[in-house]
């Protein structure tokens, strides 16, 4: 596509220290789980604060597809509540749209093993470059057949499960996406044996996204064993019990506004984080304090984030979903920094460590993607236009270059709509305050 064809966003920039308080739509990642878990239990559940953006709307799809009862309520406070109705599932044929959405791709197919279903799943074109084998390799080891309509463990593909084994013991491999563990975690106490599941030698992508499944599912009275090494797990068959909870912030989304504090500056505060989260996005508080930000929690459940003038720059590990943020941010320093333990982003939306060593040097970084790093040498800053390949992490990501830096055009800003349908008049509603104005 030709730049004049593009849908360029002007990205506001900030002249002064901000100081807003944003409100952060619900976690995506706790939404589609919940979403998952109702659909199996044996009575009614209902989640308040759900997320309502095109991943969960595609979730929500899939589970109607499947014959769940789905009732959405809108609240005074602008939240939507959900009441989910499990039932039989039903067996197909069916067929699923997964959109961009790893958590419908990923958690689905063992949700249609679960129901003996024969499902047909599909989704955009980007999805189909997106790793699959392993969880479709574990679900054939149980029994399912897989027939690909492309190339093999990717999307398009149909799924025939009605021959599913007892015996539900499983080793999956884990290096490129943790959600391929979470996706069968989440049906194991409903799969006819319970799971017995463990990870193929080698790294495991974030692991923090796993320990947030295990907590979900224990949090909601499922027995969850994990070995002591952290690569092997186990379910007994049972019966969820329906149940009502209310969805965090998304606290990854929140990041790309609490990095505004320092880009600016300014001050940013987000209502009602929690006091404890398996979010990987509580990282935030750490990251932020290292990089020169002063960060504090208070008692009424809101997080205050305050530049102070400096950005430091930061070595570190395991940054997962948070990276395309943080390494904005670290353009933004006064010393270089590196990210390890990442190589797993080069399957997400895009290959995102390629996407940002290629947009992070348009505006004047020397940028090195490594198979598994990136390291990030701050230069003279200058203005750019930022492709978003589709992919909502590095639209945000340009955002809050464009905070720092005037005159940054974004690509595409409607895809942060996969997780954060008002990205964008939030982000600007931010980017309009400045100290004692708002």
């Amino acid at each position: 596509m030709h730049d004049a064809e593009k849908n360029w966003w002007a990205a506001p920039y900030a002249a002064a220290g901000l100081d807003a308080t944003v409100p952060v739509p619900a976690s995506k990642s706790l939404t589609n789980r919940y979403l998952i878990l109702a659909a199996l239990a044996s009575s009614p559940s209902t989640i308040h604060n759900t997320l309502i953006s095109r991943d969960t709307e595609l979730m929500l799809s899939a589970l109607a597809g499947f014959g769940v009862g789905i009732k959405r309520t809108e609240q005074a406070d602008g939240s939507t509540t959900v009441d989910i109705t499990p039932g039989q599932l039903a067996a197909g044929p069916l067929a699923i749209d997964c959109g961009l959405a790893g958590t419908v791709m990923r958690f689905v197919p063992p949700l249609a093993a679960v129901a003996g279903a024969k499902v047909a799943f599909d989704g955009d074109a980007a999805a189909r470059v997106r790793p699959m084998a392993p969880v479709l390799d574990a679900l054939a080891a149980l029994g399912a057949r897989i027939d690909y309509a492309g190339s093999t463990g990717m999307l398009p593909f149909t799924i025939d499960a009605s021959e599913l084994k007892q015996d539900a013991e499983v080793v999956i491999d884990a290096s490129g996406s943790s959600q391929f563990i979470s996706a069968l975690l989440l049906v194991g106490q409903a799969l006819p044996g319970g799971l017995k599941l463990r990870a193929a030698p080698g790294p495991i992508a974030s692991p923090d996204h796993i320990a947030m499944t295990v907590q979900t599912l224990r949090d909601l009275g499922v027995e969850v064993s994990v070995d002591a090494d952290a690569r092997g797990w186990s379910i007994a068959p049972g019966q969820l019990v329906g149940f009502t909870v209310t969805v965090e912030p998304d606290l990854s989304n929140a990041g790309p506004f609490l990095a505004a504090a320092l880009a600016s500056h300014g001050t940013v505060r987000v209502p009602f984080w929690p006091a404890r989260t398996t979010q990987v996005g509580g990282k935030w508080v750490e990251i932020l304090a290292a990089m020169g930000a002063e960060v504090s929690h208070g008692g009424d459940g809101v997080l205050t984030v305050r530049g102070t003038g400096v950005i430091r720059g930061i070595d570190y590990a395991d940054a997962s979903e948070l990276a395309p943020t943080l390494a904005a941010l670290c353009v933004l320093a006064d010393s270089p920094s590196k990210l390890t333990g990442i190589g797993h982003l080069r399957g997400h939306e895009t290959d995102r460590l390629a996407a940002l060593e290629t947009e992070l040097s348009k505006v004047g970084a020397r940028i090195t993607a490594t198979a598994d790093a990136l390291e990030i040498v701050p230069g003279a800053l200058q203005a750019a236009d930022i492709d978003s390949y589709e992919d909502h992490r590095m639209a945000t990501a340009g955002a809050l270059l464009g905070l720092a830096i005037d005159g940054v055009r974004v690509e595409n800003i409607a895809t942060t709509a996969k997780t954060m349908p008002d990205f964008p008049q939030l982000w600007s509603r931010m980017a309009a305050t400045v100290k004692g104005q708002g």
